[in-house]
């Protein structure tokens, strides 16, 4: 069984998705749209961009959901996912490829999503962290142990959990990881505690949005960073995609129920490399590959 997964923040660089749009009159013509769905040349800052300009977080979403999809859709008829899954922002490019959005009322939600993200990363000074070598329950004590905002956020493989927070928690929590063990603990370069309860001020602004967005019934099953098992049912889809926000991405668990469910192939559709990565340390038995046009 084919799944198809796709990236999330992080996987930008300079020069993403220039090859597609080269290569594809499917790819150029959703490239187009987008530019004119956002106000802004997206295209531009994409092909031409400095990394600085593609780490805002108004930029870099609706960049690697366009990326992703556009290579999903350039791919026409060779495309036959039987299971999709996307990392945090990864999982509404998944929808798209599987039918339950359309590309434009995906990508309004993604520049939605971005915007309420950023707007809640300027209320509370807040940072993620990545926690190396350690077992999952012990990171989630100890973050449970330490005064503040800071909980276990991105389940990404055995062995590297990413933690978010308070600045200053998030530091605390780092400095008793190492104590207990950690590789490593390492403060990423990003503008606030995803996946933490301090993005319930963007949860909130992004109800209404997805409330107001039709969800249909998909072709294939989804993972979702939130249940971890086959989803098909649009209401829970929905309601799944709203509580992703403010809850773990659950990375690990979702990858060893598609395997469980059959899957055989999974193909990374979108910038970098790094799912698959991810894939291969939960099963290094596992086929992995980039889908090129």
């Amino acid at each position: 069984m084919k799944a198809y997964i796709f990236p999330g923040q992080g996987a930008q660089f300079t020069g993403m998705g220039k090859d597609v749009y080269e290569a594809s009159a499917t790819a150029r013509e959703l490239f187009e749209k987008a530019n004119e769905i956002l106000g802004f040349d997206l295209t531009k800052i994409m092909f031409e961009g400095t990394a600085d300009e593609l780490k805002e977080t108004k930029v870099t979403q609706p960049a690697i959901f366009l990326h992703s999809v556009a290579l999903f859709k350039a791919l026409g008829d060779e495309a036959q996912p039987q299971m999709v899954a996307g990392h945090s922002l990864g999982e509404i490019s998944a929808l798209v490829a599987n039918g339950v959005l359309g590309f434009e009322d995906g990508l309004r939600l993604v520049a939605q999503r971005a915007q309420a993200m950023q707007k809640a990363c300027d209320n509370v000074p807040s940072t993620m962290a990545a926690i190396l070598g350690l077992e999952d329950e012990l990171v989630e004590a100890v973050c449970a142990d330490v005064d503040g905002v800071v909980v276990a956020a991105n389940y990404n493989c055995p062995g590297q959990l990413i933690i978010s927070g308070e600045i200053k928690a998030v530091e605390e929590a780092c400095e008793r990881l190492k104590e207990r063990g950690a590789k490593r603990a390492l403060l990423l370069p990003v503008g606030g505690a995803f996946h933490s309860p301090l993005m319930e001020p963007a949860r909130e602004e992004l109800a209404a949005a997805i409330e107001k967005t039709t969800f249909s019934e998909p072709s294939c099953p989804i993972y979702q960073n939130v249940s971890t098992t086959a989803v098909t049912d649009p209401a829970e889809i929905k309601k799944n995609l709203l509580f992703q926000l403010t809850a773990p991405v659950k990375w690990t668990q979702s990858v060893q129920n598609m395997l469980k469910d059959g899957a055989t192939e999974f193909i990374e559709v979108g910038p970098g490399k790094v799912l698959q990565g991810l894939v291969k340390k939960v099963d290094r038995n596992a086929e992995t590959s980039s889908a090129t046009v």
